[in-house]
């Protein structure tokens, strides 16, 4: 049996919906990524939503907004896809990585150790849709202490007054914290990503939600973030494209990292579904869990644990008392089976380019440990009872065949 890892959920009403902006004459930024914004805003609670092309540009483009400077430092955790990073290195920050806690997250307690005058913004992220500790970070960065630290570095800074609170919630859309708030609406911006592997895809894109504190209007700068991921152009194409609508004006600095109409048509039919879809993920979840909690030398991934529960993006199971060999030997023994499994994710400090801007394993032990020992499962809504069978037996078979 064949099992790919992370296929996109594609059905009839999704390829209707394509066609139909195929067959509309207009394919990039128009009606469907304005209606996809206002599924995700109605879904998730935020203020409101901008749909960008990836999780990646829209996090360098709220970090700009930010005005980060030369030495100003955005805290993140070690334990995350290079992207995290990455933003910041490009909105011209220094990433200042903490080490993570056992549900893959970012501690707290180091991301307190790491605050300093130059800290602008907090980074957490939702490690396979598992939400973070969103009450302690809110709470942290508005203790006064903490607030008496800050020293603004821009006109926007100056009007925020505290550290910022961007959540990284590529994994996460449809989870929620604090007995149902949901990610989207739980910090100061939060970006999804709607990647082709996401829970929720446009095959590329990604989607920021705004919920900032007075004195910022979120509307107004929703507005404001539109115009800048078009060059800071006065009018969007389509705009551009009405009888006498020709003239425009650039009005600063942007990037070019709208949303296609044509992309958004497929975020938009699975929006339209996600309840159903985010059930039948916590299925396939669950059907894991109950057959490796019985096991003594697996791991599970938290669920459901003090008021939060995950978006069941990803499955990663770690595996007790196994070093990163024999991992990799586990893995290798399941793709033999036609089982596509993957890691989620190499820590950034093994990674070259990290090393060579001195970052270093050894200050993230948990970080490690999570990483030598963890071996993502598919999830997705077409697996089968019969599917899940086999794949459950195929780990099974590989921890016994490398650890006898």
């Amino acid at each position: 049996m064949k099992i790919p890892f992370s296929p996109p959920f594609i059905n009839d009403d999704i390829i209707k919906e394509v066609v139909d902006t195929l067959k509309s004459g207009w394919i990039t930024t128009g009606p469907k990524v304005v209606a996809l914004e206002a599924e995700i805003k109605k879904f998730s609670g935020a203020k409101e939503v901008l749909c960008v092309n990836s999780w990646t540009s829209g996090a360098i483009m709220m970090l700009r907004w930010l005005g980060l400077q030369e030495g100003d430092e955005v805290i993140i955790p070690a334990y995350t896809y290079s992207a995290t990073a990455l933003a910041v290195y490009h909105a011209g920050g220094n990433p200042i990585m903490v080490d993570t806690t056992e549900d893959f997250n970012i501690s707290v307690a180091d991301v307190r150790k790491a605050i300093t005058s130059r800290t602008k913004a907090i980074l957490p992220v939702d490690i396979a849709g598992f939400p973070c500790d969103y009450d302690e970070i809110m709470n942290l960065v508005n203790e006064p202490a903490v607030k008496s630290l800050f020293t603004p570095t821009s006109e926007v800074q100056q009007q925020m007054g505290r550290i910022l609170v961007l959540n990284d919630a590529a994994h996460s859309l449809g989870a929620t914290y604090s007995s149902g708030v949901k990610t989207g609406s739980e910090t100061d911006v939060a970006v999804f990503s709607l990647h082709a592997v996401k829970n929720v895809t446009t095959a590329e894109g990604g989607a920021i939600c705004l919920n900032l504190p007075e004195p910022f209007n979120n509307k107004t700068l929703y507005h404001e973030l539109r115009q800048m991921s078009l060059n800071c152009q006065t009018k969007d194409a389509f705009s551009k494209s009405k009888a006498g609508g020709w003239r425009y004006d650039i009005t600063g600095l942007g990037m070019k990292i709208n949303m296609a109409d044509v992309n958004a048509a497929i975020g938009l039919a699975q929006m339209r579904i996600y309840p159903e879809l985010l059930r039948e993920r916590k299925r396939v979840f669950s059907i894991y869990n109950e057959a490796f909690k019985r096991e003594s030398w697996a791991i599970v991934p938290p669920a459901i644990l003090n008021g939060k529960e995950s978006s069941y993006h990803i499955y990663a199971l770690r595996i007790k008392g196994i070093s990163e060999t024999q991992r990799d030997q586990m893995i290798d023994e399941i793709s033999m089976t036609g089982v596509a499994v993957n890691v989620h994710f190499i820590p950034m400090p093994l990674l070259t380019f990290f090393k060579n801007k001195g970052f270093k394993i050894e200050d993230y032990p948990q970080a490690y440990n999570n990483f030598k020992s963890e071996i993502s499962l598919p999830i997705y809504p077409q697996l089968t009872a019969e599917a899940l069978d086999y794949v459950i037996n195929a780990v099974k078979k590989a921890y016994t065949s490398v650890t006898g």
